[in-house]
């Protein structure tokens, strides 16, 4: 149950990063609502998350992924660039996830 509140905050965190994109600086209304509203259920998730998982693993996942997909989505659909060493960073941000997870989440 842990990782799918995890997950759950992770998608939480993801979107309202998104929608602090589309904030333009906290001058657009209903994206920087989006923002402030996700960023609290995103942590609320994250708190009950860590009632049963050790924090290293805990954040080493919800950072991980977060950054992984954030930076997947501006290079998908915000037109960023996607170059190799972008492409590498991600790989290697994944693959340290992966090793901390071997190293025993609980």
């Amino acid at each position: 149950m842990a990782y799918v509140t995890l997950g759950a905050a992770i998608l939480v965190e993801v979107l309202a990063t998104t929608a602090m994109k589309y904030s333009e600086g906290f001058t657009k209304l209903w994206p920087s609502l989006g923002t402030a509203a996700g960023y609290l259920v995103a942590f609320v998730l994250l708190a009950q998350t860590l009632k049963t998982m050790s924090v290293g693993t805990t954040y080493a996942i919800w950072s991980g992924a977060g950054t992984a997909v954030i930076a997947a989505i501006g290079m998908l659909f915000l037109g960023e660039a996607a170059n190799a060493a972008r492409l590498i960073g991600i790989a290697l941000i994944i693959g340290g996830v992966v090793l901390l997870n071997l190293g025993g989440a609980h």
